[in-house]
C-alpha cells in the first residue's frame, strides 16, 4: 500500500472519528467499563494510558478508575523523533505542561515500564492492526517492550474508526485488544 494510500485511510479515520466524538454521548462511560473489563485486575501493575488529544476518546475516567484501584498509572513522553515512547508516572490531578504533538505530560514523577498499554489510534481493522499517526513511535515502543517481557497492548477507539483490513508492513505492532464503546475486539 502506498503512502498515499494510507493517507487516504488515515483521513477517513479522523472524519469517521470526528463525528463520533461530535456526537457526545455514553460513548466514553461505555468504553470505560469496556477497558477495564479488558484490563481485570489492576492492584500492583504499571497501566500506560495518554492524555488525549484533539477528537480521541478519552481514557481519563478509566485511568483514574485503574489508580483508585491500585495500579501505578504513567503516560507517554516523547523522547525524540524516530525514539521509542518513555512512559512518565501520572496521577489524577499531578502538574501536566505542554509536550510534543499538543499532549500534556507531567511536570514531575519517576519514569516506569508499563506492563499494560492503553493505546490511541486513528484507525483498525478487526484482526487488530493499528492505523497510528505515522510516526512509529507505538510499534517501536511496543516492539522494545515486547522483546524485554510480557506486555499487553489494548487500542482506545470509537468504533466508527474501524476500516477495512489494513496492510501490514514487517515493523507494525499488532494490538491485543482494540476497545470501543461497542466492546472488546480481540478475535
Amino acid at each position: 500500500m502506498s503512502h498515499d494510500d494510507k493517507a487516504l485511510l488515515r483521513k477517513r479515520a479522523y472524519a469517521a472519528r470526528k463525528q463520533a466524538h461530535d456526537a457526545g454521548g455514553p460513548a466514553t462511560q461505555h468504553a470505560t467499563q469496556h477497558v477495564l473489563a479488558a484490563i481485570g485486575a489492576a492492584a500492583g501493575r504499571t497501566v500506560a494510558g495518554y492524555m488525549p488529544i484533539r477528537t480521541e476518546i478519552d481514557p481519563l475516567p478509566a485511568m483514574t478508575a485503574l489508580h483508585e484501584a491500585g495500579s501505578q498509572i504513567c503516560v507517554p513522553v516523547i523522547a525524540g523523533n524516530r525514539l521509542p515512547l518513555e512512559f512518565r508516572a501520572w496521577a489524577p490531578g499531578c502538574v501536566v505542561v505542554e509536550g510534543p504533538f499538543g499532549a500534556k505530560v507531567p511536570k514531575h514523577g519517576d519514569w516506569v515500564t508499563p506492563e499494560v498499554l492503553i493505546v490511541p489510534l486513528v484507525g483498525f481493522d478487526a484482526a487488530r492492526n493499528r492505523l497510528g499517526y505515522g510516526g512509529g513511535f507505538y510499534d517501536r515502543t511496543l516492539a522494545r517492550l515486547r522483546a524485554a517481557g510480557p506486555v499487553r497492548a489494548i487500542g482506545l477507539a470509537y468504533a466508527a474508526q474501524q476500516l477495512p483490513p489494513l496492510p501490514v508492513e514487517p515493523t507494525d505492532e499488532r494490538l491485543d485488544a482494540i476497545v470501543t464503546e461497542r466492546g472488546v475486539i480481540r478475535s
